[in-house]
């Protein structure tokens, strides 16, 4: 199942729905948990929600199309946005870095989050912006200390993300050993969605191919199978001695390809059996 979370216009209400291959959505605004797909994950379980959007497709009078929907961020409620630096080995060495031999974490405050067919902005401080994407985990329950070989209790799906970077303040506060999330944080650099596709839609997540094309040339390309710390390490490590809380995101890591993008770009960033999130590049000016 892929939920996701529109307004008819930009002025209209939040609204959840679900898709169908296609472009159909089908709305959900008559079930319980207001707009959050993890919410409502949580309160109906997958099996029973699964049968609920089913009854309702069968019945349904009216359906909406992504082409005249404005998409929001597919979680409603998120308290960090964990990401992972340097998880791939391409990426590393593409970089001039070494692997590291534990996960490398920072941060995304949720502000920097938009939806698919939104605008990433680049601040006008920053000259150098670049795409790095990325499939995301979403976080479906409270844990913490959560041990490897339980980390599918922590999941309620995934979704695409692309991790923009300021490259040029990314790399001017690592010159001089400051930390660089501001780089990472700006307002619009966490575009993720379009939609959560739940856990039966993506069986195997280590083995995803992920995709970034702009203006259809493609950029970057890989398998999540090629990840240095995989998805189960990953929620190990995160939530040992920190609570992961319902609709928190974990970033696993980009490939190689990263690339400086300019006024007008049009990014597709796809995850095989997730979704292809599109986002437009504007940069400000002074």
């Amino acid at each position: 199942m892929f939920l996701g979370r529109i307004r008819r216009s930009p002025a209209d209400e939040v609204e959840l729905v679900a898709w169908r291959e296609g472009g159909d959505l089908l709305s959900l605004a008559g079930m319980r948990a207001g707009d959050d797909p993890v919410a409502l994950l949580g309160e109906y379980g997958l099996d029973r929600l699964t049968d609920e959007v089913n009854r309702l497709w069968a019945g349904a009078r009216e359906l909406l199309h992504e082409s005249s929907v404005v998409f929001e961020p597919p979680v409603a409620t998120c308290t960090k946005i964990c990401c992972l630096a340097l998880n791939y080995v391409a990426h590393a060495e593409e970089s001039g870095l070494e692997v590291p031999p534990e996960p490398v974490l920072f941060f995304k405050p949720p502000s920097a989050l938009t939806g698919h067919n939104r605008p990433v902005t680049a601040p006008a401080r920053t000259k150098h912006l670049e795409h790095e994407v990325e499939l995301a985990v979403v976080v479906g329950s409270t844990v913490r200390d959560l041990p490897a070989e339980r980390w599918r209790e922590a999941v309620a799906g995934y979704t695409v993300i692309n991790d923009m970077t300021a490259r040029d303040l990314q790399l001017a506060n690592i010159a001089r050993n400051a930390p660089w999330d501001q780089a990472k944080g700006f307002d619009t650099f966490a575009p993720a969605g379009p939609y959560l596709a739940t856990v039966d839609e993506v069986p195997d997540p280590q083995n995803l191919e992920l995709t970034l094309e702009v203006d259809g040339e493609v950029r970057q390309r890989a398998n999540t199978k090629q990840m240095v710390f995989g998805i189960p390490e990953l929620v190990a490590d995160l939530s040992d001695g920190m609570t992961l809380l319902p609709g928190d995101l974990v970033a696993t890591g980009t490939i190689a390809g990263i690339a400086p993008l300019k006024e007008g770009d049009v990014m597709r960033a796809t995850v095989q059996g997730v979704g292809t999130l599109i986002n437009r590049v504007d940069f400000r000016s002074a």
